[in-house]
């Protein structure tokens, strides 16, 4: 059986500010975070270049950054764009797991509690319910995509629920700027968002030159965010990143499944 070609475990880490530009870029050229030169972070993350600038724009994504410094201060950290921070809140490793409840329920207030209102209120129950520091937490569980899953709204919410995500796929076929992989696009019923059977999608692998990412093979597992590719993932990460995202998933449809106590503080 052919596995796909693999990472070889003695391989250097990508250094955090690299992989922090690779993850936050996608976003970042559509306008949804961070500041506006996109096109900074797209160069940084291609040239493997790091220095201060890439360190003052990570600073600049005031969604992504406090996360970052929280899971840093908890580890002992002294580096918020440490490799394995960054790979914390974006894919997901046991670091979440040290953090404590009340200083994340503490972050949180600071940050959203004035501006959130009523909305606080859910906001405040996923916290002692398991919530974690990880990209999909903020996805699910701060943006206000999932309360409009039952508007009439049509598909897009679910859509930038999807796409906002980072969720992992298999490389299928590999040609130029982009490669064809298997994922799991997320379905939501009505009642339950789910990851649904396997689909092909195209991904972005690199624009005028510039790329995250080279020389992809059928059968290798890359992370996803937006339409791009943002990394080759190892087969732990791809599970972690499963574990973190259907834990933040089935925290969501737990809220939709009881929407009482959120609704009353509406």
């Amino acid at each position: 059986m052919d596995h796909g070609a693999t990472i070889p475990p003695d391989a250097p880490p990508t250094p955090g500010p690299l992989l922090f530009a690779r993850y936050a870029y996608p976003p970042n050229e559509r306008g949804y975070c961070g500041p506006s030169d996109g096109r900074a972070l797209l160069e940084y993350g291609s040239a493997g270049v790091v220095d201060g600038g890439l360190e003052d724009i990570a600073k600049a994504f005031t969604g992504a950054w406090p996360y970052l410094d929280l899971i840093a201060r908890e580890a002992g950290i002294p580096d918020p764009l440490d490799s394995r921070v960054v790979e914390a809140y974006w894919i997901g490793n046991p670091l979440l797991d040290r953090i404590d409840v009340t200083h994340l329920g503490h972050s949180l207030r600071d940050r959203f509690g004035p501006r959130s209102g009523s909305s606080w209120s859910y906001l405040a129950e996923t916290i002692p319910a398991g919530a974690r520091p990880h990209h999909s937490f903020h996805v699910f569980g701060v943006y206000p995509w999932v309360g409009m899953l039952r508007g009439d709204h049509g598909d897009h919410p679910l859509q930038v629920l999807d796409r906002c995500r980072i969720r992992s796929g298999r490389v299928v076929a590999a040609q130029g700027d982009s490669v064809v992989v298997r994922s799991r696009p997320l379905t939501f019923d009505g009642m339950r968002l789910e990851l649904g059977p396997e689909m092909e999608e195209t991904a972005v692998v690199g624009v005028d030159g510039y790329a995250f990412v080279h020389d992809l093979q059928p059968g290798d597992w890359v992370s996803l965010h937006w339409d791009w590719v943002c990394d080759r993932i190892t087969d732990v990460q791809r599970r972690r990143l499963a574990q973190y995202t259907h834990h933040h998933v089935e925290m969501t449809n737990e809220h939709l499944a009881h929407p009482g106590p959120h609704l009353a503080m509406s």
